[in-house]
């Protein structure tokens, strides 16, 4: 099913000031609320459709991209914090492993507070349990796209746990293994054991969603005419043609090299984003060339053609 527009969902204009969506946002948070809604699936969706909206029409870039590309441009999740399943409490599982998403804080903070992470954990309450322990893993960008496997020491035991770490984990994101954490009580069980995942951030490559974003310089003649770029990705570099007369700031889309998504086989893109190199300590001969560029004798035969 395709997915919505984004102004349609929040009921503004694609004109509407960061105050508008964010007033549009509020009012569709506090009518949709799981809390305000408990049990009601269509108030759900509805609340993380107008989530989804709102973190990508609140963010400038995100904006700019979604208006040229649409939903390609700012992923298949587009940000929404709640895409790791239909609980907006929860994670999803994957291999016997559960995850679990870090909300951190964000453009949401003001309007929904903590109360997330308070519902879910009071929904816990009430079994005799173990504590639920905490630790942490780091892996490397590339490592996050592709998946990895680590080893850790089993809190109560000297023994190692080998865990798998999935494709497409983002940093901050939790793996669960149910009954590995604390000791428990007479007659009850375990508590939980949380892998932090922390990514180590790339020099070239940033992440938003299943997006993957980088910048790529070209020379002002280059742009001016037109030439072939050498991208880095994360499966090594990829040749991009630059259209004769691109500007600075500009764009462009590379399908398939972006973070796995959770459909077999689907990767997310790449946005390229060109900036133009303004040259410093130019020679005589090149300024008088500029000049001439600048200031045709005859413009109808000059350099504007």
């Amino acid at each position: 099913m395709s997915k919505r527009d984004y102004y349609e969902i929040l009921g503004v204009g694609k004109t509407a000031s960061d105050d508008e969506i964010k007033k549009a946002y509020r009012k569709l948070a506090i009518k949709y609320h799981p809390d305000k809604n408990p049990g009601d699936k269509s108030a759900e969706e509805k609340f993380k459709e107008a989530t989804e909206a709102y973190e990508v029409l609140s963010d400038k870039q995100k904006r700019a991209r979604y208006d040229q590309f649409g939903h390609a441009g700012v992923g298949s999740d587009g940000g929404n914090p709640f895409s790791g399943g239909g609980n907006p409490f929860g994670g999803f599982n994957f291999g016997g492993q559960s995850f679990n998403f870090n909300f951190g804080g964000g453009g949401l903070d003001d309007i929904l507070g903590d109360i997330l992470f308070g519902a879910s954990r009071g929904a816990r309450r009430g079994t005799p349990r173990g504590s639920d322990l905490e630790t942490q893993v780091v892996i490397d960008f590339k490592e996050s796209i592709f998946g990895t496997t680590r080893e850790i020491k089993d809190p109560t035991s000297e023994k190692n746990i080998k865990i798998k770490i999935p494709s497409g984990i983002d940093d901050g994101m939790a793996i669960r293994l149910a009954e590995k954490g604390g000791e428990a009580p007479k007659g009850g069980k375990r508590g939980d054991l949380y892998i932090r995942v922390r990514v180590n951030p790339d020099k070239n490559l940033s992440r938003e969603g299943d997006i993957l974003l980088s910048e790529t310089h070209v020379s002002m003649v280059d742009a001016a005419l037109g030439c072939e770029a050498e991208v880095e990705t994360v499966d090594g570099p990829v040749t991009m043609k630059v259209p004769a007369g691109t500007q600075s700031g500009t764009p462009f889309r590379l399908s398939g090299h972006g973070v796995p998504l959770r459909r077999e086989g689907a990767r997310g893109p790449h946005i390229v984003t060109i900036i133009v190199d303004t040259p410093k300590n130019l020679s005589k001969k090149q300024k008088e060339l500029l000049e001439e560029f600048k200031n045709p004798k005859n413009k109808k035969h000059g350099f504007w053609g």
